[in-house]
C-alpha cells in the first residue's frame, strides 16, 4: 500500500511540474488517503499482534 502511495505522489509531482496542477494534485491527493489506510493498517495489525503474543506467552 505505500508503494502505491510512493508511486502516486510521484506521478502527482511530475505532473504538476508539467502544468497539470488539476491532475496532480488528485494523485497527491490520492497519495495522502493511501499512506494514512496503510499506517491504520499498520496500527491495527499491530495491536493484533500484540493481543495475540500476550495469549501464547
Amino acid at each position: 500500500m505505500l508503494k502505491w502511495a510512493v508511486i502516486f505522489l510521484v506521478v502527482g509531482l511530475i505532473l504538476g511540474a508539467m502544468g497539470f496542477g488539476g491532475v496532480g494534485g488528485a494523485f497527491v491527493g490520492i497519495a495522502k488517503i493511501l499512506f494514512f489506510v496503510a499506517i491504520a493498517i499498520f496500527v491495527i495489525f499491530l495491536v493484533l499482534g500484540i493481543m495475540a503474543a500476550k495469549k501464547v506467552g
